[in-house]
């Protein structure tokens, strides 16, 4: 999800049980303990909170991923959960489903369907809005300004799908940059400045990319 628009709640009711998903944009395992902490303390009469989450890209090999039951059947929630996320390609991210028991047991397989389902609701929701970005191993770069053209050059940029990540303004403007493709880059720069810049090279990171 946009790091901007960091929650989306979806609710789904099966034989008058109800299951509540949030699903929390983070960053570190302690975002997502705290996330999951929030709906324990906002529905603290609830029996269950149970919870999935995904940290790092899919191809990183150092990938967390964590699933709790919170007292339901081993398997029924914490599993499906993570499955749900890890399905969409969703990282970066917790889901909490929180359940109020509505009377009737659902029995296993009931349960795994329920907890999916609640994960892929608000998926879907997140999705609807316009509130998810693709992660991207990026080659990063930065491009030094004078201050009256920066804002012209910046947009140009943007508008030829080059990702800025961020402006920063000293003696210069320096617009820090993500790219896929080094020489195209390299060439829209040399065009839009008219040969009087040159990018420097940053390294590579892991960035938010538009869908």
């Amino acid at each position: 999800m946009r790091g901007g628009v960091g929650r989306v709640d979806a609710e789904i009711d099966i034989k008058r049980s109800r299951f509540l998903c949030r699903l929390v944009r983070i960053e570190t395992e302690d975002a997502a303990r705290a996330a999951i902490d929030d709906a324990r303390k906002e529905h603290w009469s609830a029996r269950h909170h149970c919870s999935a989450f995904v940290l790092g890209p899919h191809e990183a090999p150092n990938q967390v991923r964590r699933g709790n039951d919170d007292g339901e059947p081993s398997g029924t929630a914490g599993r499906p959960m993570l499955e749900a996320l890890s399905g969409r390609g969703f990282v970066d991210c917790v889901a909490v489903v929180t359940r109020y028991f509505g009377g009737t047991l659902l029995g296993a397989g009931g349960l795994v369907r329920a907890y999916s389902e609640a994960v892929l609701t608000a998926v879907d929701a997140a999705q609807s809005r316009g509130l998810v970005v693709k992660r991207e191993r990026r080659e990063l770069f930065t491009l030094a300004l004078a201050h009256a053209e920066a804002g012209r050059i910046e947009a140009d940029l943007r508008q030829r799908g080059v990702v800025i990540l961020r402006t920063d303004y000293g003696a210069d403007a320096v617009l820090h940059i993500a790219d896929d493709d080094a020489a195209r880059l390299t060439a829209v720069v040399a065009q839009i400045t008219a040969g009087r810049a040159d990018l420097e090279t940053q390294g590579h990171e892991w960035v938010d990319v538009e869908l």
